[in-house]
């Protein structure tokens, strides 16, 4: 019977790319399904075969915990350099956007209140 080795949901494609890889190098038959039309499915690479599913979990853990390792270093390293995104960075690069967004926001905040408060009186 078939056994879910890794769900897909949320994943980078280059993480889920790797995976795939990983298990075609290491002759472990998978299969993969997605989420569907609507999201509601179960996306996950599937083995075919119970019986690896040890060697296949193992290799999936030891490269989760170098990929974890790696992603840490290269935030690291762009915190470092001044790199690293902010939400003060995000406002710099792209005030006119942030300023919009912000007056709808307000702009839905004074709706709210003021029906409740009409509705109140």
């Amino acid at each position: 019977m078939a056994k879910i080795l890794f769900r897909l949901n949320d994943v980078p494609d280059d993480e889920a790319d790797d995976v795939r890889e990983l298990l075609t190098d290491n002759a472990i038959d998978y299969y993969e399904t997605s989420a569907g039309n609507w999201g509601v499915s179960i996306a996950a690479i599937w083995l075919v075969d119970d019986s690896q599913y040890d060697k296949a979990r193992a290799l999936v853990d030891v490269y989760q915990q170098t990929r974890s390792a790696r992603m840490r270093e290269e935030y690291e390293r762009a915190k470092r350099e001044g790199k690293s995104h902010t939400f003060l960075g995000t406002v710099r690069n792209r005030p006119i956007s942030f300023t919009v967004h912000l007056a709808l926001a307000l702009l839905v905040l004074y709706l709210s209140a003021k029906l409740v408060l009409d509705l109140a009186a």
